[in-house]
């Protein structure tokens, strides 16, 4: 049983670097930026700051048309969701461009809120950008909502709690 279940592990986090690590150079209607920390003084984390600038090159590289900022109040006292369109209109994309979602407390919410806005903004194809370890988790969300046309790109940004994010994603992809 324990060997089993090590090689379902080792199996899987093979899966989740591979998948998420990969770009299939698709393109899409949407990108959605998962959020992360911001930082006691506004500003944002390393990684939340990263995840940006991925979706920032997808726009001006005409990958995507819009795109959708996801996260929640975080215990700091920052709207995610708020201070990454800040700075996106900083990097130069358009204020109409980009939709706010302050009620994304965590991946299902994410998916959940972006899915329920497809009448509104009208899309039919998205791209996720989150870290490496967490894009596998995030399109299986949105395709368990029958929502086919996900794709993924993640930053080129690394850190030792990774490791950890790994070992969390196992029981995260198949509970959640």
């Amino acid at each position: 049983m324990v060997f089993t279940v090590a090689v379902w592990f080792v199996g899987h986090t093979v899966f989740i670097i591979s998948d998420g690590l990969s770009d299939s150079r698709k393109n899409a209607d949407l990108a959605v930026i998962l959020g992360n920390k911001v930082n006691e003084d506004g500003t944002l984390s390393k990684r939340l700051e990263m995840r940006l600038k991925t979706g920032v090159q997808l726009f001006k590289t005409g990958r995507v048309k819009q795109i959708l900022v996801s996260g929640g109040l975080g215990k700091e006292g920052f709207y995610e969701g708020d201070k990454m369109k800040e700075f996106l209109i900083i990097q130069g994309i358009p204020d109409s461009l980009i939709i706010v979602d302050n009620l994304g407390n965590n991946t299902r919410a994410t998916v959940e809120n972006t899915l329920a806005l497809r009448k509104q903004i009208r899309f039919k194809s998205v791209i996720v950008v989150s870290q490496y370890f967490h894009v596998s988790r995030t399109k299986k969300l949105f395709r368990d909502q029958g929502f086919e046309n996900v794709s993924s790109v993640s930053p080129d940004y690394f850190e030792w709690r990774d490791m950890y994010a790994l070992i969390r994603e196992f029981p995260a992809y198949y509970t959640q």
